[in-house]
């Protein structure tokens, strides 16, 4: 068998054609697809849309390559996580670098442009989706280098690698919706972005647009656009409000009242996006979760209603890392059959989070739960719990994920390489089809 636990892993597509209706994923084995476990992993095809989860223990980030090459690194984070000591989760490939070093390298390993990507997006204020001012450190310049007078921390360590041509922002250029005055953590992030967006103005030439609530024309292919069939993106959640499929703005940052809310988490104020890919959906939201208002005792969550936006999805980004997120309204909304959560400590995918998710009695059939890595203590201390079987072996001790989606996107693969040095060697490959294939 693979490297599995339950052993559930499908050949390729082509080699066997065997698909299962109910299980939606393909369940024969292959000589192919057992060969290519430990080879390094082949790369970007013209014309798949994919999506790397990049995994470094103390942030979250992901690098998308669109079906015509366009890029997007959505987030960049660098977090203090080892200050979290035994709650801490390992540091891949080594602590030897921070973060953002880690990510540009990744993304130059992947990217069909090399070091030049076309967008870059931060879900929302928060250290380790942006870095920090206040986490850095200093290295020895090259011949010939010029400092960027940047904190070397999130963003700001990446573009001493990355070239970037758009940013896409949810406060821009104001930073007052739906407030002007942010606590320590988001000020902190904010300067940081401004800093890097007049860097990246002065070198790359960089725009900078505010994210549109509701746009479908705003994240697009732009490299051979006319070449993209059956591609869009749909910008469902911004700044504390969804937009809902019939075109109506749902502001969650008010009670069921109307009464307007008096203190509440940034996390609430993510941008989420549902992209789209012929038959294919994939839903992403930053950290969107918690309740709404922090200073009543009528905890109202707005995770639940954040659903109604996205639809029923093939993949999901598992909202918060899977911190008591994903209520049961959103896991019915979603029907995901694949979930993969981004994480940096112990206590992400809680067992309340990972029940909900794996609850047959919310939408039938199985599903396949990638957090970035499941550690030992993790699997110690979960002992036999049901939701363990829809967690593969391969992400145990560390993986990036790898979502690639072939054009007409009625099937879609996984893949698990390595996190522990930078060969990209393959651990393990998911084969699925999509809802709406009969």
């Amino acid at each position: 068998m693979l490297n599995t636990r339950r052993g559930f892993m499908g050949g390729t597509l082509a080699a066997t054609g065997l698909l299962s209706a109910a299980k939606g994923i393909v369940v024969a084995e292959t000589a192919s697809l057992k060969s290519a476990v430990g080879e390094v992993w082949g790369g970007w095809k013209p014309g798949e849309f994919q999506v790397h989860f990049i995994y470094t223990g103390v942030g979250e980030s992901m690098f998308l390559i669109f079906p015509d090459a366009t890029t997007m690194l959505l987030d960049c984070g660098d977090h203090p996580a080892l200050t979290r000591l035994d709650l801490a989760l390992p540091v891949l490939p080594s602590p030897g670098r921070l973060a953002g070093d880690w990510v540009a390298r990744y993304v130059t390993r992947v990217n069909p442009n090399g070091a030049d990507v076309d967008y870059m997006m931060t879900t929302h204020w928060h250290t380790d989706h942006v870095g920090s001012l206040y986490w850095q450190s200093a290295r020895r310049l090259k011949k010939g280098e010029r400092r960027t007078g940047l904190v070397r921390s999130g963003f700001g360590l990446a573009v001493e690698t990355l070239h970037f041509k758009k940013a896409i922002d949810r406060g821009w250029p104001n930073y007052d919706d739906p407030m002007s005055k942010y606590p320590n953590e988001g000020r902190m992030t904010i300067d940081l972005m401004k800093q890097v967006y007049a860097f990246l103005a002065k070198r790359d030439g960089l725009t900078v647009e505010k994210f549109r609530l509701g746009a479908t024309d705003q994240i697009v292919p732009l490299r051979n656009p006319s070449g993209v069939n059956g591609f869009s993106v749909r910008n469902i959640a911004a700044n504390g409000r969804i937009a809902l499929p019939d075109g109506t703005i749902k502001d969650v940052m008010k009670h069921p009242d109307g009464s307007p809310m008096k203190c509440y988490n940034e996390n609430l104020l993510s941008l989420g996006t549902v992209f789209s890919y012929g038959k294919f959906r994939f839903y992403t939201a930053g950290d969107f979760s918690g309740p709404g208002d922090l200073a009543s005792s009528n905890k109202f969550y707005p995770e639940r209603l954040i659903g109604k936006a996205a639809g029923r999805v093939d993949v999901a980004k598992i909202n918060h890392h899977g911190c008591h997120s994903m209520p049961v309204e959103l896991v019915r909304d979603l029907q995901a059959r694949v979930y993969v959560a981004c994480v940096w400590d112990q206590l992400h995918v809680t067992d309340n989070t990972m029940v909900r998710m794996s609850d047959t009695s919310l939408y039938p059939g199985e599903r396949t739960i990638f957090p970035g890595v499941m550690s030992t203590e993790r699997r110690a201390a979960e002992g036999d719990r049901a939701w363990m079987r829809n967690v593969p072996e391969a992400v145990y001790e560390g993986s990036h994920i790898v979502l690639s989606v072939p054009p007409g996107g009625e099937t879609y693969r996984i893949t698990c390489l390595t996190a522990a040095d930078e060969s990209m060697r393959i651990k393990a490959t998911f084969d699925y089809k999509s809802h709406d294939v009969a």
